[in-house]
């Protein structure tokens, strides 16, 4: 669940300010993919684990309510629910801060009653918001079916060798990439040699994204750097996961990789024309009139 506080500005450190409206909102970033993919007509199974409290009670409801499938979501009386602290400043920027809660005790033979759905998935997606050692599993199990395997690496922090090596789409943010690289990133040339590290350690493709500059895609046939589209952000909590979970979509929907990052771009922008993190995940139509209007308009010339 994400609490969150509409702020003028993101307060230093040790510092206490006057906050304005407070947002209590379902947020994850595993469940704001799914919602994201869920409300673009994909059919999508969530794999989670819930506390047994009022924080569940409404995510579940949610998930209901968009679509996602909640076979896989297992509740314990053991841990609470994972929640995020969030403050957006007026320009729409954000930090966060993370409690796992329930999800740290996802393991692998949650992930393993899952089999059947992922073998016949189009892609399987991924998240550091829950252990590792699960996240390598998962990896393995796509990579055993044959399903693409997207990670998300966030929250950032090192990755083996081996799990890199089993990564189709590696989605990091300029921060993740620095973490996973020890390239501090903060142009496109920066942002070129971090990802092709990346694709010597064995990931099939990088899509760096660096917000409102845009992304980076990257892969062994090509290095491309795409700008973001521009909009007047309201708030851009969920602005990665709606790229990921949209691009999980186009590739799943058999999109080559640079046409379903494309069309996540344009997800992600209009993502950020609205307050909170699944609430603000289009619609496919909604999309679909935005690519019309924006290229209409002349603003992007890309073509998804």
């Amino acid at each position: 669940m994400d609490l969150v506080v509409k702020s003028p500005r993101i307060p230093a450190v040790g510092e206490t300010i006057l906050g304005r409206d407070f947002i209590m909102t379902p947020g994850g970033k595993g469940a704001n993919q799914a919602v994201a993919a869920a409300k673009l007509g994909a059919e999508v199974y969530f794999i989670a684990k819930l506390g047994e409290d009022v924080f569940a009670e409404q995510s579940l409801s949610n998930f209901t309510k968009e679509a996602v499938n909640t076979k896989y979501i297992i509740q314990t009386e053991q841990t609470p629910s994972g929640v995020a602290l969030i403050t957006v400043d007026d320009a729409g920027n954000n930090v966060i801060v993370v409690a796992p809660g329930a999800n740290q005790t996802l393991s692998p033979d949650d992930v393993k009653r899952a089999e059947s759905d992922i073998a016949s998935s189009g892609a399987l997606v991924a998240q550091l918001e829950i252990p590792l050692e699960t996240v390598e599993f998962a990896a393995q199990s796509a990579n055993n079916c044959g399903v693409l395997f997207i990670l998300d690496p966030a929250p950032a922090q090192k990755l083996s060798p081996e799990l890199l090596k089993m990564v189709d789409v590696l989605t990091p943010n300029e921060t993740e990439a620095q973490i996973l690289t020890d390239i501090e990133v903060t142009d496109e040339d920066s942002a070129c040699i971090a990802a092709k590290k990346l694709l010597e350690c064995g990931v099939k493709s990088v899509i760096l994204t660096m917000g409102a500059k845009g992304f980076l895609i990257a892969d062994n046939d090509r290095i491309k750097f795409v700008s973001a589209v521009n909009v007047d952000a309201v708030d851009t909590t969920a602005a990665g996961d709606a790229f990921t979970g949209s691009l999980a979509v186009g590739l799943a929907q058999g999109k080559t990789l640079y046409n379903a990052a494309l069309f996540a771009n344009y997800v992600a922008a209009l993502s950020v024309t609205k307050m909170g993190a699944q609430s603000s995940m289009p619609t496919r139509e909604a999309v679909e009139s935005f690519i019309t209007d924006i290229t209409n308009q002349g603003v992007n010339d890309e073509k998804v």
